[in-house]
């Protein structure tokens, strides 16, 4: 099933009520799981991500993380883990054991499993049904290798002398759905390339232990992953409780009642009444429809015209938050400003987001606003100046650019090549919809009688809806103009491109932020954690001399388990909100990509 690559047709976000509905499904799907099982694989306090294929396919993902459940039919009925969801819960679905690791070569090459190849237990074959879900294990190793589904019962296969075909292969380690997540990795040493043996780590016990003693060290052994997974999900679910700005930094203890007095009367000041913050929302909108939206850019996504424009508007020093407002939600108040007329936003039922379409230029209250000029916050002083400990070692540090890009995709490729394009690069969002519109100049299919209709050729209609029409259905002839931009990127691959003079890395998917982390160890102390350094091109080592001399204090780096090259600093000491200010300031980090989490709260 995930032999060949295939691209999304579609990547969206879950409601609270639809990721109720997966784990309610889960459940009835896998029984053997306890709520600490269904809570390991879909956290409850986490984003999770559909990813829907144009086979009706849908594969549930972590945000930002790794896919753990698949659904063959779309309907909820033939949902299947992933070998990444296996690994966390190893007794997830039952498991056939293979005969050696020899024959795990075939397993991992795409073939399906035959019961030639299957070790039957010395009490006999167990029992199970047509249809129902397996995985795949290697004697002495615990990590399952695929998944399938059972083509016939015990029964069948007993009456058919254990030939035949016993578990149809849908997904197994090293094909296209475990090799979609960027940070890939192994359970253990047992796994290679071309083939699954047992596991090193477990072949050190003693050889005299019998198996009854064996089975009961595997138990613990599951029993201890299960454990950690466990202390991981906490952290994620408390993740919902992360602090949503960085400028709210905690007073060191050396602070004296002055200090703490003006602290104070700074946070009264900045209080503000919902009708304030409804004026706020308007004047920066305004200000970023006059700065910073151009008409090129458009359609854009509400959420980048919130995190990109309006919120860099707000004055320095507040705290801009829509939940706060009179619309609690930015589609409902993105919806009133429609309705007066200043733009025209539409709802994209699919991504579930508002998409904000055009802007009204000659209305009332755009043409009466008089736009302020531009002023460097704080957090954007110039990085030629010394840093606030006195270090020149920051000094002439060059900016840090986060940008999300499209590189073509097969659909999108003919119209590329059309106009001359090259379809091994990046584009940015406003640079993808010139080329469809050049595309459309090109070939004249703007209609003659209707200047905001695009009539679509077969070479257009193929780039917009091949694979995604549903069979029987008849294909559109025509696009609006405001739909053209965002319907051709949509169709391409997103990624993210992060660069600091001249170094940068381009990366797929969503940028995931740097996660700083306090909690207590033995003894009442405090450390704290930094991990994702390396997605912002920081040197994990450096910053941790850095902080070392900064806090006084002593600092490890350790590669995280799991996720080769990726980092996590460890600081002696609870300085959750200095750190992250120190990323801000000294390392150009945005606000919006660093989570902050103090587990020291009680």
């Amino acid at each position: 099933m995930f032999k060949k690559p295939v691209d999304v047709k579609a990547l969206q976000r879950l409601s609270g009520a639809d990721k109720k509905k997966l784990r309610r499904a889960a459940k009835e799907r896998f029984p053997r799981a306890s709520d600490s099982d269904i809570d390991a694989i879909i956290p409850p306090k986490t984003e999770i991500t559909v990813a829907k294929y144009p086979n009706r396919l849908l594969v549930y993902g972590i945000e930002g993380g790794f896919p753990m459940l698949f659904d063959i039919d779309g309907r909820g009925s033939e949902i299947y883990p992933t070998v990444y969801a296996l690994w966390l819960v190893p007794e997830l679905v039952p498991h056939f054991m293979l005969k050696g690791g020899e024959v795990s070569q075939y397993i991992i090459g795409g073939a399906d499993l035959m019961f030639p190849g299957i070790s039957i237990p010395q009490e006999g074959l167990f029992s199970f049904t047509a249809g129902e879900p397996f995985c795949v294990k290697v004697p002495g190793n615990p990590a399952p290798i695929a998944v399938g589904v059972t083509t016939m019962s015990n029964a069948e296969a007993l009456r058919a002398g254990l030939r035949g075909k016993a578990l149809r292969i849908l997904h197994y380690y090293h094909d296209c759905l475990w090799g979609s997540v960027e940070e890939r990795y192994v359970p253990n040493a047992g796994f290679f390339e071309d083939a699954v043996f047992a596991d090193p780590s477990l072949l050190n016990k003693d050889i005299g232990e019998n198996s009854e003693e064996q089975n009961e060290s595997n138990d613990n052994i599951s029993e201890t992953q299960k454990g950690e997974i466990n202390e991981e999900n906490q952290n994620v679910e408390a993740s919902d409780e992360l602090t949503a700005s960085t400028s709210r930094l905690k007073l060191s203890e050396g602070q004296n009642e002055d200090e703490i007095n003006n602290k104070e009367e700074e946070k009264e000041k900045n209080i503000m009444s919902v009708e304030e913050i409804d004026k706020l929302l308007d004047k920066c909108l305004l200000q970023a429809l006059h700065t910073s939206v151009k008409d090129k850019d458009l359609p854009m996504p509400g959420s980048t015209l919130w995190s990109n424009h309006v919120l860099p508007c707000r004055p320095s020093g507040i705290t801009l938050d829509i939940k706060k407002s009179s619309h609690k939600k930015l589609s409902k108040w993105l919806q009133s400003k429609a309705s007066s007329g200043l733009i025209s936003a539409k709802e994209d039922k699919h991504k579930k987001e508002t998409i904000l379409q055009s802007i009204n230029r000659r209305h009332a209250d755009y043409m009466a606003f008089k736009p302020e000029k531009k002023t460097k916050e704080p957090d954007q002083k110039d990085d030629s100046a010394p840093d606030s400990s006195g270090s020149s070692s920051n000094a002439g540090r060059a900016k840090l650019e986060v940008v999300e890009i499209y590189k073509p995709s097969t659909h999108v490729n003919p119209i590329f090549a059309s106009v001359g394009a090259d379809i091994s690069t990046y584009y940015t969002a406003s640079e993808a919809s010139d080329v469809v519109f050049s595309y459309v100049e090109k070939e004249n299919l703007v209609n003659p009688t209707n200047k905001s209709i695009v009539i679509l050729d077969p070479y257009l209609c193929d780039a917009l809806y091949k694979g995604a029409i549903k069979k029987g259905s008849s294909y559109p002839s025509t696009i609006h103009k405001k739909d053209l931009g965002s319907a051709f990127l949509t169709r391409m691959q997103t990624h993210y491109a992060v660069s600091r003079g001249s170094e940068s890395v381009i990366k797929k998917g969503a940028v995931r932020p740097v996660q700083i982390l306090t909690e207590r160890r033995q003894g009442n102390k405090k450390v704290t954690r930094v991990s994702g350094l390396e997605g912002f091109l920081v040197d994990a080592e450096v910053i941790a001399g850095e902080l070392q001399k900064k806090f006084a204090c002593s600092t490890t780096v350790n590669e995280l388990p799991g996720k080769k090259g990726q980092h996590e600093v460890l600081v002696q000491g609870g300085v959750i909100d200095d750190l992250a200010k120190y990323l801000v300031e000294h390392y150009g980090v945005p606000k919006r990509y660093i989570e902050v989490y103090d587990k020291t709260k009680r």
